[in-house]
């Protein structure tokens, strides 16, 4: 059983939450911005006009959040979009993707296996501007610097910093995004 998506058949706990940590603390230790990529259903609390494909992508770098607990069930901070602050909790088995923002490098989990067509469903008609995403399990996912098709694709991450806007210049001229292989 993949011990990174839940509870194995012994008991132990998940490996997830201890890996994004992991990820975090080698982003900030490196100058790195960390991304996180969410699964976005009702467990969910994110802004949803941010939200698209039933994604949202997040900055949980120090300097974009206040109050960021990485937990071993939910991850919580406060976030300011739009130069509002709004509180953010996101259940760790909805977290799909920890990534540097610089470089791409990071790791990809499995989408929650809750992702069925009526979760898909109610998280659509919840943001009518995102578009459903079918329900079938992800094989893998690789990450790959790529740039958006369209400026409506991809939202601009969460940030507290005034200077950055989630819009500025990436090195080499583009943005990380997730990349589906199967």
């Amino acid at each position: 059983m993949d011990q990174s998506s839940g509870s194995g058949s012994n008991g132990s706990s998940s490996t997830r939450p201890y890996l994004i940590r992991a990820l975090h603390d080698w982003c900030t230790d490196n100058g790195f911005t960390p991304y996180i990529a969410v699964h976005v259903d009702r467990s969910v609390q994110v802004p949803m006009e941010y939200v698209s494909n039933n994604e949202i992508v997040l900055n949980v770098g120090f300097d974009a959040t206040s109050g960021l607990d990485l937990g071993n069930e939910v991850i919580r901070f406060k976030a300011r979009f739009g130069g509002v602050a709004r509180d953010i909790m996101v259940p760790i088995d909805h977290v799909v993707a920890i990534y540097a923002r610089e470089n791409g490098q990071g790791m990809a989990f499995p989408a929650p296996e809750a992702a069925s067509a009526a979760t898909t469903d109610e998280a659509a008609a919840a943001a009518p501007a995102a578009e459903a995403r079918p329900a079938t399990p992800l094989r893998g996912l690789r990450l790959a610097p790529t740039a958006p098709e369209s400026e409506e694709e991809e939202a601009p991450p969460a940030s507290d910093s005034p200077d950055d806007d989630g819009d500025g210049p990436h090195p080499g001229g583009s943005r990380p995004s997730l990349k589906r292989i199967k």
